[in-house]
C-alpha cells in the first residue's frame, strides 16, 4: 500500500470519532490556510503572483532576513491583504538542524524577547498589531526548556502554528490550544497528490487544514511551481466549499465559534 495512502486512512477513521465539525463562513465544508516560513525570494517571484492570479490570500512568516530590497516588496504584500506572520529575528533551532543560528543556550524568556522585537520590525513594515507566530523548526524548546507557556504568559503573539506534522487536519476546535496549531509539513519536491489528498481528508471531516510552505519554485524545502498552481487550481475550483484565509483570518473564526 502506498506510504501516502495511510495517513488518509487514518484521518477517515479519526474524523468518524470525533464531534460535530464547526460550520464554516458562507456554509463552507472546510477551511484552508496557506502559510509560507523564511521569507523567501521565491515566495515573493512565485508563490505571490500565483496566489493573486487565483484570488487567495495566505500568511508569510518573516524572520530579519527581510532587507532593504525586500521590506519595500513585502510592505506592498501586506497592502493588498496577505498577512505577515512572525518567525522570531533569527530562526534558531537546536543543533539537530541545519541552522546558522543554535537556540541551546536561549532561555524561554529570551526567545519571547526575540519574538517582540520582531513584532516591532514587522510593525514597521505593515503598520499592524496582533501578531501570529511560527516557531522555528517547528520546534517549541529552547535551551531544553518548552517555552509555549511563557510565550502564553506574556501575551506577545495571538496564535502560534507549530508544523512538521503529516496528519495535522483540526477538527476538535473546542480542544485546540491557539498556541499549538498543527499544520501539514511539506518534504522537498513533493507532488500535487499529496497537497490535493490533504486538502480533501479536511474536506471529508469538515474541519480547518494549515500547510507549511517554504520555497516555491527555488530555494530550499521546494514545492515545484507547478505543483503548488495545481493546488490553487484544485482550490479555486472548490470554492464554493473550501474557506481558504490567513492564518489569522481563520483562528480569530474558530476562536469566536468554537
Amino acid at each position: 500500500m502506498p506510504k501516502r495512502i495511510l495517513p488518509l486512512i487514518c484521518l477517515f477513521v479519526c474524523c468518524r470519532a470525533l464531534a460535530q465539525p464547526i460550520e464554516w463562513p458562507n456554509h463552507r465544508k472546510a477551511a484552508i490556510v496557506l502559510t509560507y516560513d523564511d521569507a523567501l525570494r521565491s515566495q515573493l517571484d512565485v508563490a505571490i503572483p500565483q496566489l493573486r492570479r487565483s484570488r487567495f490570500k495566505a500568511t508569510f512568516f518573516l524572520t530579519s532576513d527581510i532587507d532593504s530590497q525586500s521590506i519595500p516588496r513585502w510592505r506592498a504584500v501586506a497592502k493588498k491583504g496577505f498577512e505577515l506572520g512572525n518567525h522570531s529575528l533569527f530562526h534558531p533551532c537546536s543543533d539537530s538542524n541545519d541552522n546558522p543560528i543554535s537556540s541551546t543556550r536561549y532561555t524561554p524568556q529570551q526567545m519571547v524577547r526575540e519574538i517582540d522585537a520582531m513584532n516591532r520590525l514587522l510593525f514597521a513594515v505593515d503598520g499592524k498589531n496582533g501578531r501570529t507566530y511560527a516557531y522555528p523548526c517547528a520546534e517549541t524548546t529552547v535551551g531544553g526548556q518548552d517555552y509555549v507557556d511563557t510565550l502564553r504568559r506574556y501575551g506577545v503573539v495571538k496564535y502560534a502554528r507549530v508544523g512538521g506534522d503529516t496528519d495535522a487536519v483540526i477538527t476538535d476546535v473546542s480542544h485546540l490550544d491557539p498556541l499549538r496549531v498543527p499544520a501539514f509539513g511539506l518534504e522537498d519536491s513533493v507532488g500535487a497528490e499529496v497537497l490535493i489528498d490533504f486538502v480533501k481528508s479536511v474536506e471529508q471531516c469538515g474541519g480547518m487544514g494549515v500547510i507549511m510552505f517554504h520555497g516555491v519554485g527555488g530555494d530550499y524545502i521546494t514545492t515545484p511551481s507547478g505543483v503548488h498552481q495545481a493546488l490553487l487550481d484544485y482550490l479555486a475550483r472548490n470554492r464554493k466549499t473550501i474557506w481558504v484565509a490567513t492564518f489569522r483570518e481563520a483562528m480569530d473564526f474558530v476562536m469566536k465559534n468554537r
